[in-house]
Protein backbone atom coordinates (compact mmCIF):
# COMPACT_ATOMS: atom_id res chain seq x y z
CA UNK A 1 0.00 0.00 0.00
CA UNK A 2 2.67 2.57 0.79
CA UNK A 3 4.38 1.99 -2.62
CA UNK A 4 0.64 2.38 -4.43
CA UNK A 5 0.48 5.89 -2.45
CA UNK A 6 3.96 6.73 -2.82
CA UNK A 7 3.22 6.65 -7.39
CA UNK A 8 0.15 8.10 -7.00
CA UNK A 9 1.65 10.83 -5.08
CA UNK A 10 4.76 11.40 -7.49
CA UNK A 11 2.40 11.16 -9.98
CA UNK A 12 0.19 13.52 -9.08
CA UNK A 13 2.42 15.94 -7.80
CA UNK A 14 4.66 16.00 -11.39
CA UNK A 15 1.23 16.78 -13.38
CA UNK A 16 0.01 19.65 -10.89
CA UNK A 17 3.59 20.83 -10.69
CA UNK A 18 3.12 21.87 -13.94
CA UNK A 19 -0.12 23.69 -13.72
CA UNK A 20 1.09 27.20 -12.16
CA UNK A 21 4.95 26.91 -13.24
CA UNK A 22 4.83 30.52 -15.01
CA UNK A 23 3.18 31.91 -11.52
CA UNK A 24 5.79 33.69 -10.00
CA UNK A 25 7.73 34.20 -13.04
CA UNK A 26 4.83 36.38 -14.66
CA UNK A 27 6.62 39.45 -14.73
CA UNK A 28 10.38 37.67 -16.38
CA UNK A 29 7.46 36.78 -19.68
CA UNK A 30 6.59 40.10 -19.85
CA UNK A 31 9.75 41.53 -20.44
CA UNK A 32 10.99 39.09 -22.19
CA UNK A 33 7.97 38.57 -24.35
CA UNK A 34 7.23 42.49 -24.63
CA UNK A 35 4.15 42.01 -23.03
CA UNK A 36 1.69 43.28 -20.30
CA UNK A 37 0.90 41.65 -17.16
CA UNK A 38 -2.46 40.75 -17.98
CA UNK A 39 -1.29 39.09 -21.62
CA UNK A 40 1.57 37.25 -19.16
CA UNK A 41 -1.29 35.60 -17.12
CA UNK A 42 -2.69 33.88 -20.43
CA UNK A 43 -0.17 31.29 -19.34
CA UNK A 44 -1.66 30.26 -16.05
CA UNK A 45 -5.58 30.83 -17.21
CA UNK A 46 -4.75 28.76 -20.83
CA UNK A 47 -4.15 25.69 -18.48
CA UNK A 48 -7.11 26.02 -16.31
CA UNK A 49 -9.27 26.58 -19.40
CA UNK A 50 -7.92 23.45 -20.65
CA UNK A 51 -8.50 21.37 -17.82
CA UNK A 52 -12.21 23.01 -17.50
CA UNK A 53 -12.85 21.73 -20.94
CA UNK A 54 -11.36 18.23 -21.08
CA UNK A 55 -12.87 17.13 -17.71
CA UNK A 56 -16.44 16.49 -18.87
CA UNK A 57 -15.12 14.44 -22.10
CA UNK A 58 -12.09 12.75 -20.60
CA UNK A 59 -14.63 11.31 -17.56
CA UNK A 60 -16.61 9.91 -20.11
CA UNK A 61 -14.02 8.11 -22.09
CA UNK A 62 -12.40 6.91 -18.89
CA UNK A 63 -15.79 5.15 -17.78
CA UNK A 64 -15.79 3.29 -21.67
CA UNK A 65 -12.28 1.91 -22.15
CA UNK A 66 -9.22 1.37 -19.54
CA UNK A 67 -7.23 3.95 -17.98
CA UNK A 68 -4.30 2.54 -18.89
CA UNK A 69 -3.29 4.22 -22.39
CA UNK A 70 -5.20 7.21 -21.65
CA UNK A 71 -3.30 8.35 -18.67
CA UNK A 72 -0.33 7.19 -21.08
CA UNK A 73 -1.49 9.41 -23.82
CA UNK A 74 -2.02 12.27 -21.45
CA UNK A 75 1.20 12.13 -19.63
CA UNK A 76 2.95 11.98 -22.83
CA UNK A 77 1.23 14.91 -24.76
CA UNK A 78 1.44 16.91 -21.13
CA UNK A 79 5.38 16.46 -21.19
CA UNK A 80 6.36 17.20 -25.09
CA UNK A 81 3.80 20.46 -24.19
CA UNK A 82 6.17 21.31 -21.57
CA UNK A 83 9.78 20.89 -23.94
CA UNK A 84 7.98 22.93 -25.91
CA UNK A 85 7.50 25.63 -23.73
CA UNK A 86 11.08 25.31 -22.75
CA UNK A 87 11.88 26.09 -26.22
CA UNK A 88 9.86 28.03 -27.58
CA UNK A 89 10.88 32.17 -28.74
CA UNK A 90 6.88 33.00 -29.54
CA UNK A 91 4.58 33.70 -26.61
CA UNK A 92 1.36 32.75 -28.76
CA UNK A 93 2.83 29.32 -29.46
CA UNK A 94 3.65 29.01 -25.52
CA UNK A 95 0.23 29.68 -24.88
CA UNK A 96 -0.97 27.25 -27.08
CA UNK A 97 1.08 24.58 -26.06
CA UNK A 98 -0.09 25.40 -22.17
CA UNK A 99 -3.73 25.11 -23.29
CA UNK A 100 -3.11 21.71 -24.73
CA UNK A 101 -1.37 20.96 -21.28
CA UNK A 102 -4.25 22.06 -20.00
CA UNK A 103 -6.32 19.72 -22.14
CA UNK A 104 -4.42 16.72 -21.00
CA UNK A 105 -4.16 16.87 -17.09
CA UNK A 106 -6.88 15.06 -16.54
CA UNK A 107 -6.24 12.31 -18.93
CA UNK A 108 -3.84 11.63 -15.67
CA UNK A 109 -6.00 12.97 -13.16
CA UNK A 110 -9.49 11.74 -13.79
CA UNK A 111 -7.62 8.11 -15.21
CA UNK A 112 -5.62 7.67 -11.76
CA UNK A 113 -8.59 8.44 -9.37
CA UNK A 114 -11.10 5.96 -11.72
CA UNK A 115 -8.65 3.55 -11.51
CA UNK A 116 -8.41 3.53 -7.98
CA UNK A 117 -11.71 3.60 -6.98
CA UNK A 118 -11.99 0.53 -9.34
CA UNK A 119 -9.18 -1.60 -7.67
CA UNK A 120 -9.23 -0.73 -3.51
CA UNK A 121 -11.74 -1.47 -1.22
CA UNK A 122 -13.03 1.21 0.73
CA UNK A 123 -10.90 1.58 3.49
CA UNK A 124 -7.67 2.19 1.16
CA UNK A 125 -9.11 4.06 -0.93
CA UNK A 126 -9.90 6.41 1.56
CA UNK A 127 -6.30 6.32 2.22
CA UNK A 128 -4.91 6.17 -1.15
CA UNK A 129 -7.32 9.59 -2.04
CA UNK A 130 -5.44 11.31 1.16
CA UNK A 131 -2.19 10.79 -0.64
CA UNK A 132 -4.09 11.88 -4.02
CA UNK A 133 -5.13 15.11 -2.11
CA UNK A 134 -1.74 15.72 -0.69
CA UNK A 135 0.19 15.58 -4.56
CA UNK A 136 -2.48 18.14 -5.62
CA UNK A 137 -1.08 20.49 -2.48
CA UNK A 138 2.82 19.63 -2.83
CA UNK A 139 2.50 19.88 -6.54
CA UNK A 140 0.95 23.41 -7.31
CA UNK A 141 3.21 24.21 -4.47
CA UNK A 142 6.17 22.65 -5.88
CA UNK A 143 5.53 23.97 -9.66
CA UNK A 144 5.65 27.96 -8.15
CA UNK A 145 8.93 27.17 -6.11
CA UNK A 146 10.38 25.05 -9.00
CA UNK A 147 10.22 28.45 -11.12
CA UNK A 148 10.51 31.18 -8.65
CA UNK A 149 13.13 29.60 -6.33
CA UNK A 150 15.16 26.43 -6.97
CA UNK A 151 15.56 27.84 -10.80
CA UNK A 152 16.58 31.40 -11.22
CA UNK A 153 13.11 33.01 -12.69
CA UNK A 154 15.32 34.41 -15.43
CA UNK A 155 15.89 30.49 -16.18
CA UNK A 156 12.08 29.88 -16.25
CA UNK A 157 12.75 27.58 -19.56
CA UNK A 158 14.92 25.14 -17.13
CA UNK A 159 11.84 24.43 -14.80
CA UNK A 160 9.68 23.82 -17.53
CA UNK A 161 12.17 20.58 -18.87
CA UNK A 162 12.69 19.70 -15.12
CA UNK A 163 8.77 19.42 -14.45
CA UNK A 164 8.53 17.84 -17.76
CA UNK A 165 11.13 15.07 -17.12
CA UNK A 166 9.66 14.04 -13.82
CA UNK A 167 5.89 13.99 -15.31
CA UNK A 168 7.44 12.31 -18.12
CA UNK A 169 9.49 9.28 -15.97
CA UNK A 170 6.52 9.98 -13.20
CA UNK A 171 3.88 8.56 -16.74
CA UNK A 172 6.35 6.05 -17.88
CA UNK A 173 6.30 4.31 -14.20
CA UNK A 174 2.36 4.44 -13.79
CA UNK A 175 2.20 2.86 -17.49
CA UNK A 176 4.50 -0.01 -15.93
CA UNK A 177 2.99 -0.84 -12.84
CA UNK A 178 -0.90 -0.36 -13.61
CA UNK A 179 -2.16 -3.75 -14.45
CA UNK A 180 -3.97 -3.63 -17.88
CA UNK A 181 -7.39 -4.00 -17.93
CA UNK A 182 -9.78 -5.39 -20.86
CA UNK A 183 -12.25 -3.36 -20.34
CA UNK A 184 -13.79 -1.23 -17.10
CA UNK A 185 -14.93 -3.50 -14.23
CA UNK A 186 -18.71 -1.77 -13.96
CA UNK A 187 -20.61 -3.62 -10.56
CA UNK A 188 -23.92 -1.22 -11.47
CA UNK A 189 -24.80 -2.78 -15.21
CA UNK A 190 -25.26 0.27 -17.16
CA UNK A 191 -23.35 3.65 -17.09
CA UNK A 192 -25.20 6.38 -15.86
CA UNK A 193 -24.88 9.84 -17.73
CA UNK A 194 -24.16 13.03 -16.27
CA UNK A 195 -27.49 14.12 -16.26
CA UNK A 196 -28.57 11.33 -14.50
CA UNK A 197 -25.43 11.31 -12.00
CA UNK A 198 -26.88 15.30 -11.62
CA UNK A 199 -30.31 13.93 -10.83
CA UNK A 200 -29.02 12.22 -7.03
CA UNK A 201 -29.25 14.18 -4.38
CA UNK A 202 -26.87 12.58 -2.98
CA UNK A 203 -24.11 12.58 -5.51
CA UNK A 204 -25.11 16.70 -5.62
CA UNK A 205 -24.46 17.52 -2.09
CA UNK A 206 -21.03 16.11 -2.22
CA UNK A 207 -19.84 18.10 -5.73
CA UNK A 208 -21.52 21.08 -3.96
CA UNK A 209 -19.64 20.51 -0.86
CA UNK A 210 -16.13 20.70 -3.12
CA UNK A 211 -17.28 23.51 -5.35
CA UNK A 212 -18.19 25.98 -2.00
CA UNK A 213 -15.25 24.54 0.07
CA UNK A 214 -12.77 25.13 -2.56
CA UNK A 215 -14.63 28.62 -2.85
CA UNK A 216 -13.92 29.66 0.82
CA UNK A 217 -9.96 28.22 0.82
CA UNK A 218 -9.23 30.16 -2.60
CA UNK A 219 -11.36 33.29 -1.27
CA UNK A 220 -8.95 33.07 1.93
CA UNK A 221 -5.75 32.93 0.23
CA UNK A 222 -6.58 35.57 -2.42
CA UNK A 223 -7.86 38.49 -0.30
CA UNK A 224 -5.30 37.59 2.59
CA UNK A 225 -2.04 39.46 0.96
CA UNK A 226 -4.46 42.84 0.99
CA UNK A 227 -4.80 42.13 4.54
CA UNK A 228 -1.29 41.94 5.72
CA UNK A 229 0.13 44.61 2.91
CA UNK A 230 -2.80 47.26 5.14
CA UNK A 231 -2.75 48.02 8.57
CA UNK A 232 -1.60 47.38 11.23
CA UNK A 233 0.23 44.46 9.51
CA UNK A 234 1.88 46.82 6.33
CA UNK A 235 4.35 43.47 5.47
CA UNK A 236 6.49 43.68 2.53
CA UNK A 237 5.58 40.82 -0.73
CA UNK A 238 8.33 38.45 0.70
CA UNK A 239 6.75 38.03 3.65
CA UNK A 240 3.49 37.71 2.72
CA UNK A 241 4.65 35.04 0.54
CA UNK A 242 6.18 32.92 3.29
CA UNK A 243 2.56 32.54 4.99
CA UNK A 244 1.34 30.28 1.64
CA UNK A 245 3.94 27.90 3.63
CA UNK A 246 0.82 26.69 5.43
CA UNK A 247 -0.03 24.72 2.14
CA UNK A 248 2.29 22.46 3.30
CA UNK A 249 -0.34 21.20 6.20
CA UNK A 250 -2.08 19.97 3.29
CA UNK A 251 0.25 17.51 2.54
CA UNK A 252 0.80 16.12 5.61
CA UNK A 253 -3.14 16.01 6.24
CA UNK A 254 -4.52 14.29 3.35
CA UNK A 255 -3.47 10.44 4.41
CA UNK A 256 -4.56 11.25 8.20
CA UNK A 257 -7.65 12.14 6.70
CA UNK A 258 -8.41 9.08 4.99
CA UNK A 259 -7.66 7.41 8.44
CA UNK A 260 -10.41 10.11 9.69
CA UNK A 261 -12.84 8.91 7.08
CA UNK A 262 -11.95 4.99 7.96
CA UNK A 263 -12.62 5.21 11.45
CA UNK A 264 -15.45 8.25 11.97
CA UNK A 265 -16.90 7.85 7.89
CA UNK A 266 -16.56 10.12 5.61
CA UNK A 267 -19.99 11.91 5.98
CA UNK A 268 -18.65 13.25 9.81
CA UNK A 269 -14.98 14.12 8.72
CA UNK A 270 -16.50 16.34 5.99
CA UNK A 271 -18.46 17.78 8.87
CA UNK A 272 -15.17 17.87 11.29
CA UNK A 273 -13.05 19.23 8.37
CA UNK A 274 -15.93 22.53 7.92
CA UNK A 275 -15.81 23.39 11.24
CA UNK A 276 -11.85 23.08 11.92
CA UNK A 277 -11.87 25.27 8.62
CA UNK A 278 -14.50 27.90 10.33
CA UNK A 279 -13.18 28.41 13.45
CA UNK A 280 -10.07 28.62 12.39
CA UNK A 281 -11.09 31.33 9.68
CA UNK A 282 -12.33 33.36 12.90
CA UNK A 283 -8.54 33.64 14.08
CA UNK A 284 -7.72 35.62 10.77
CA UNK A 285 -9.48 38.74 12.27
CA UNK A 286 -7.09 38.74 14.98
CA UNK A 287 -4.46 41.54 14.41
CA UNK A 288 -1.70 39.35 15.56
CA UNK A 289 0.82 37.56 13.13
CA UNK A 290 0.76 34.32 15.20
CA UNK A 291 -3.27 34.09 15.14
CA UNK A 292 -3.05 34.79 11.45
CA UNK A 293 -0.27 31.78 10.74
CA UNK A 294 -2.49 29.37 13.25
CA UNK A 295 -5.67 30.96 11.36
CA UNK A 296 -4.08 29.59 8.16
CA UNK A 297 -2.88 26.47 8.90
CA UNK A 298 -6.26 25.37 10.22
CA UNK A 299 -7.65 26.77 7.04
CA UNK A 300 -5.70 24.31 5.27
CA UNK A 301 -6.03 21.60 7.39
CA UNK A 302 -9.60 21.90 7.95
CA UNK A 303 -9.95 22.12 3.67
CA UNK A 304 -8.23 19.19 2.70
CA UNK A 305 -9.92 16.96 5.45
CA UNK A 306 -13.39 17.94 3.65
CA UNK A 307 -11.57 17.54 -0.09
CA UNK A 308 -10.08 14.25 0.57
CA UNK A 309 -13.61 12.88 2.72
CA UNK A 310 -15.50 14.35 -0.34
CA UNK A 311 -13.63 12.19 -2.79
CA UNK A 312 -13.53 9.43 -1.38
CA UNK A 313 -17.32 9.69 -0.62
CA UNK A 314 -18.17 9.92 -3.84
CA UNK A 315 -15.86 6.87 -4.98
CA UNK A 316 -17.87 5.08 -2.59
CA UNK A 317 -21.21 5.64 -4.03
CA UNK A 318 -20.18 5.10 -7.51
CA UNK A 319 -20.36 1.83 -8.55
CA UNK A 320 -20.47 2.83 -11.98
CA UNK A 321 -19.53 5.84 -14.17
CA UNK A 322 -16.44 7.01 -12.13
CA UNK A 323 -15.01 8.79 -14.67
CA UNK A 324 -18.28 11.11 -15.36
CA UNK A 325 -19.07 11.32 -11.60
CA UNK A 326 -15.03 12.51 -10.63
CA UNK A 327 -15.30 15.04 -14.00
CA UNK A 328 -18.30 16.65 -12.32
CA UNK A 329 -16.83 17.17 -9.52
CA UNK A 330 -13.47 18.37 -10.71
CA UNK A 331 -15.48 20.74 -13.10
CA UNK A 332 -18.03 21.82 -10.01
CA UNK A 333 -14.73 22.23 -7.83
CA UNK A 334 -12.74 24.59 -9.93
CA UNK A 335 -16.52 26.84 -11.10
CA UNK A 336 -16.77 26.85 -6.95
CA UNK A 337 -13.09 28.21 -7.08
CA UNK A 338 -13.47 30.65 -9.42
CA UNK A 339 -16.96 32.18 -8.05
CA UNK A 340 -16.15 32.15 -4.31
CA UNK A 341 -13.16 34.36 -5.47
CA UNK A 342 -15.80 36.54 -7.53
CA UNK A 343 -17.72 36.78 -4.48
CA UNK A 344 -15.25 37.70 -2.37
CA UNK A 345 -13.80 40.24 -3.97
CA UNK A 346 -17.63 41.99 -3.92
CA UNK A 347 -17.32 41.51 0.12
CA UNK A 348 -14.12 42.70 0.45
CA UNK A 349 -15.14 45.82 -1.34
CA UNK A 350 -18.23 46.33 0.25
CA UNK A 351 -17.20 45.20 4.21
CA UNK A 352 -13.41 44.59 4.36
CA UNK A 353 -11.60 41.46 5.11
CA UNK A 354 -14.32 40.83 7.96
CA UNK A 355 -17.11 40.47 4.86
CA UNK A 356 -14.77 38.07 3.59
CA UNK A 357 -14.67 35.86 6.43
CA UNK A 358 -18.20 36.02 6.86
CA UNK A 359 -18.88 35.10 3.62
CA UNK A 360 -16.25 32.03 3.90
CA UNK A 361 -18.20 30.86 6.78
CA UNK A 362 -21.43 30.75 4.90
CA UNK A 363 -19.84 28.79 2.06
CA UNK A 364 -18.63 26.44 4.79
CA UNK A 365 -22.32 25.53 5.79
CA UNK A 366 -23.07 23.88 2.54
CA UNK A 367 -20.02 21.17 2.96
CA UNK A 368 -21.04 21.04 7.30
CA UNK A 369 -24.40 19.91 6.23
CA UNK A 370 -23.65 17.19 3.46
CA UNK A 371 -21.35 15.97 5.72
CA UNK A 372 -23.80 15.74 8.58
CA UNK A 373 -26.33 14.24 6.20
CA UNK A 374 -23.84 11.64 4.70
CA UNK A 375 -23.22 10.28 8.20
CA UNK A 376 -27.00 9.87 8.90
CA UNK A 377 -27.15 8.02 5.35
CA UNK A 378 -24.13 6.00 6.67
CA UNK A 379 -26.05 5.14 10.16
CA UNK A 380 -29.01 4.22 8.32
CA UNK A 381 -27.13 2.16 6.03
CA UNK A 382 -27.75 3.74 2.97
CA UNK A 383 -24.59 3.63 1.67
Amino acid sequence: MKTLQARVFLLVAATFSTIYLTQPVLPVLGREFGIGAAKASFSVSAVIFGIALATLPLGRLADRFPTRPILLSGGMVASLCGFLCAATESFPLLVAARFLQGLSVPAITTCLVVFLARRLPPDRLNVAMGSYVSATVAGGLGGRLLAGFIHPPLHWRYAFVTASVLLLLGTLDAFRWLPREERPTDAGGEEAGFVALLSRPDLVRIFFSGAFACGAFLSVFNYMPFRLAGPPFSLPTHLVTLLYLSYLVGVAIGPSAGRLGNRFGNGATMAIGSAVFAASSLLLLLPSLAGIGAGLAGACAGFFIVHTAAVAELNRRLASSRGRGNSLYILLYYLGGAGGITASGTAYHLWGWGGVVALVACFLAVPFAAGLSAARDGRRGGR
